[in-house]
């Protein structure tokens, strides 16, 4: 028997579509395809069964006290079974799959009392939405619920355990592989369930909080992915403290190891979609915007800054093999998901991150600005400017930065001006075979539960951060004050470098005597110009007609100074030629030796600018190399890898200045040792900002000071808006309790939803303390001294106790020997050297696992990001 008759065996004899239809009227049912079967019972689940099963299920929940007291699976309640109206009823066995035991049990259904209700009602789940066979106990379920977005979820390993433990305890199956194909049904439509009964939750929540206090403010959705992001009472409070700050920082980048391989029967159309909320943006909004960007670019035209284009013999993804190709994701500086682009392309073309921005700009103020970090932010920026894909308002708005990892694939000069000073790793296997929209649900699912994780963690992860920017702000601080070198100048250097290592490099050219020699004429009458105003305005001196002395003083002193800066770029300018003064310069205009001079003087100027930029590289990698040998390593990696890649760049304007046509070089560069040379060699004339190595420290030093400056300011920020939204949160849920005071089921889980936060409130409080606030706020976080005492008294307490424990003696060493306080960190080093790469996607990846199986050993909570 195939698997996708074992999946629907229980409603072979059902009619596609019908509405509350539980037994078909005809003598002789109408066979259907495997298909419309699937269609059939995922249309009865999602539009009947699931809707109506949220509130009995809430129900239950409050009468087993969050499943603590579950019922009898075979105990039958008063009202089950009878039904007033006179309809058909069919009894039903169903094999009951529970904690210890395999039991079977007999209902009797009827329209008006259906068996998923009625298996409900005792603790069950059934696998088939009229007349299932199977049915698993709640609890069970929620154990696997749990565990699945802890580790890789794989349900045949789980069925088959189970299968095989049932078989050792003498309890026979009929068929093989009959609980695997049923489990998945009655597992995937529990997940639906909870997701659908906890939204209901949150909606009455969120319609007690519709006051019209948060008018131009960050929509209802933002400020439920991230508090601290979005969470504040007025956005505008930072903007008044810090008006050049950015208001949030957003990051995008791409996974291209979460694809979907392409069915090899060549199957068509996709598996239904499910009936919860997404973090994916719709198919048509991303076809839209790819619309829009191809009639931006003109007919014929394609997006040139994708990588795939710019490196066709490395593609991420083949189209052949995959047909959803990877994952893009819009995440703020806390990784929270804000949305979701599903990839179908080759490569990371333009229109995914540009449908991302422009589903973040319609959920947020018309002044609000962001920071986003992409690893091709540049060329992003470049596109926007040069095809308009954005207007001139909103792109003001975004300051575009590089993620520090991608930072260093990028030219020296992209990486001054765009340096910005995963935990679905274990999906990757079984997401490769799912389903388009199952694929979808799982992510989804895993991303709601990190948001659970990261939401208790925001104290932590405040108070770390915190710590960490204070320790390095006062060690920067301790090294500026030994180099004894002024701010001023500091600035003025940094200002000079970043000028001077931005400026287009010089390039070879034919024409390159006619233009150096057009730009000395056009300096001569600029000179002669300012020298005749000069003389003109002394004439007005002696002759004393000038009515105001103090301005023509100031007049006269800034055309003198504009004519120094004239007479000295034309002396530079002649010195390039190497002319006399009195040569007629018309006349040379196509020498062929002023050619030469000039292109060779350009590969000079573009090998010694190319040699700086990998001294400041090397710099950089030698320093981090230093501080942390172990710990960043990748990082390490891959900027010695990208520097390598530049050198043959290097060693090619090496050979080009040797060999230059038509002449012969007095003095070679040797290509043995070029990367050797220091700043005193003959290809360098060092500025302070290059050769000074106090000048050199203080301004990496002045710039980490600046960057922990910007980030007290925003940690600040933050630390008043988590109690903002803590305030309001606890408003809106005390509101939705007087709304449902009448109501037993709903108030019930309001006051569960206010328990989990007094115990999130507790912790945050006590983390945050030592943060400063950035604009007043009150002393109350919402919930009272009492309740706030008590939750800090149950999390003190063990939820269990080792009978070994009391029988522990002192000095006697045992196994919670040297563990840590919850969210403290053991090596504060480690920890810190993680921090400045918290950004880094793929270190982030390797180090999740080690961290994450690190903490639940310790049986500590693991940090986030």
């Amino acid at each position: 028997m195939s698997r996708t008759e074992l999946e629907h065996k229980d409603d072979e004899a059902t009619i596609p579509f019908s509405d509350s239809l539980h037994f078909s009227d005809h003598p002789v049912p109408r066979r259907l395809t495997s298909s419309q079967k699937r269609a059939n019972q995922w249309h009865r689940w999602s539009e009947d069964i699931i809707p109506r099963m949220v509130v009995p299920y809430l129900s239950y929940i409050e009468e087993t006290l969050l499943l603590h007291h579950a019922n009898v699976p075979g105990e039958c309640h008063s009202n089950d079974g009878e039904c007033g109206t006179g309809c058909r009823t069919r009894s039903i066995k169903v094999a009951c799959v529970l904690f210890d035991a395999f039991e079977e049990i007999t209902i009797v259904a009827c329209p008006c009392f259906p068996a998923p209700l009625q298996l409900l009602r005792r603790g069950l789940f059934p696998c088939a939405p009229m007349v299932p066979s199977l049915a698993v106990d709640l609890r069970v379920l929620e154990f696997i619920r749990l565990f699945f977005v802890r580790q890789s979820p794989n349900q045949t390993a789980w069925c088959d355990a189970l299968e095989t433990f049932l078989d050792g305890m003498r309890y026979k199956l009929t068929l093989k592989n009959s609980l695997r194909c049923r489990f998945s049904n009655a597992f995937h439509w529990y997940r639906v369930l909870t997701v659908l009964a906890r939204d209901h939750i949150s909606t009455l929540i969120t319609d007690a909080q519709k006051d019209g206090s948060h008018v131009d403010q960050p929509s209802e959705y933002l400020r439920s992915r991230c508090p601290l992001c979005f969470g504040g009472n007025d956005w505008r409070n930072e903007v008044r403290g810090s008006p050049s700050m950015p208001n949030i920082i957003v990051c995008i980048d791409v996974c291209f190891t979460q694809k979907c391989s392409t069915n090899p029967c060549s199957a068509t159309g996709s598996d239904p979609p499910n009936p919860t909320s997404s973090f994916f943006l719709p198919t048509a909004d991303v076809n839209a915007m790819e619309d829009f960007v191809q009639r931006c670019h003109g007919e014929g035209r394609q997006a040139r800054a994708s990588r795939a284009e710019a490196e066709p013999d490395k593609e991420k993804a083949s189209t052949h093999f995959f047909t959803d190709t990877g994952l893009m994701a819009l995440l703020c500086r806390h990784d929270r998901v804000l949305w979701v682009v599903n990839l179908t392309s080759a490569g990371e073309k333009q229109h995914y991150a540009l449908a991302l921005l422009d589903r973040l700009f319609k959920h947020l103020p018309a002044q609000m600005t962001i920071r986003l970090l992409y690893d091709i932010g540049c060329q992003l920026e470049r596109s926007c400017c040069k095809w308009k894909f954005m207007d001139d308002n909103t792109l003001s708005r975004i300051a575009f930065a590089i993620a520090v990892f991608h930072t260093y694939g990028h030219q020296w000069p992209c990486q001054i001006v765009y340096h910005p000073r995963n935990f679905l790793k274990p999906l990757i296997p079984s997401l490769r075979v799912s389903g388009f929209n199952q694929r979808l649900f799982v992510l989804d699912t895993q991303i709601r539960h990190l948001d659970s994780k990261s939401l208790q963690g925001f104290g932590h992860w405040l108070h770390r951060r915190w710590i960490h920017c204070q320790t390095k702000k006062n060690g920067a601080l301790d090294s500026l004050h030994d180099l004894q070198v002024d701010e001023d100048t500091l600035r003025v250097e940094w200002k000079a470098q970043v000028d001077h290592q931005t400026k287009p490099t010089p390039r070879q050219s034919r024409n390159k005597v006619a233009e150096v020699i057009t730009t000395v004429l056009a300096l001569e009458k600029t000179l002669e110009a300012q020298e005749a105003s000069i003389r003109e305005l002394e004439m007005q001196l002696h002759s004393g007609r000038v009515p105001d002395i103090v301005e023509f003083n100031l007049q006269l002193a800034d055309i003198r100074s504009r004519r120094v800066k004239t007479a000295d770029t034309l002396r530079r300018r002649r010195a390039a030629l190497g002319m006399e003064d009195k040569v007629n310069l018309e006349k040379m205009k196509k020498d062929i030796y002023l050619m030469v001079r000039l292109n060779a003087l350009a590969v000079k100027t573009r090998i010694r600018d190319r040699l700086r930029q990998r001294k400041f590289e090397l710099e950089r990698l030698e320093r981090s190399y230093r501080a942390t040998i172990n710990a960043e390593h990748k990082l390490h990696a891959n900027t010695q890898q990208s520097i390598k890649r530049r050198e043959p760049g290097i060693l090619k304007l090496v050979s080009m200045y040797n060999e230059p046509p038509y002449a012969t070089m007095p003095h070679i560069i040797p290509r043995d040792g070029i990367f050797l040379l220091d700043v005193d060699d003959d290809t360098m004339v060092p500025p302070a900002w290059l050769s000074d190595d106090a000048v050199r420290n203080g301004i990496r030093l002045q710039l980490e000071v600046d960057l922990c400056v910007e980030e007290e300011a925003r940690l600040m920020r933050e630390r008043v808006v988590i109690q903002e939204w803590m305030l309001a949160e606890w408003g809106a849920i005390r509101g939705a309790s007087n709304n449902a005071v009448t109501d037993a089921v709903m108030s019930f889980h309001l006051r569960s939803r206010a328990d989990e936060l007094v115990n999130i409130c507790v912790v945050w409080k006590k983390k945050v303390q030592c943060i400063p606030c950035a604009w007043p706020v009150g002393e109350s976080w919402g919930p009272s001294d009492e309740a706030l005492l008590q939750a800090a008294r149950d999390q003190a307490q063990s939820s269990f106790r080792d009978e070994d424990d009391a029988e522990s003696v002192e000095g006697e060493e045992g196994d919670c020997e040297g563990d840590l306080e919850y969210g403290e960190i053991g090596d504060e080093e480690l920890m810190d050297a993680i921090e400045d790469i918290a950004l880094v996607d793929e270190y982030r990846y390797d180090y999740s696992n080690d961290a994450c199986s690190y903490w639940e050993t310790q049986g500590n909570y693991a940090p986030v990001g």
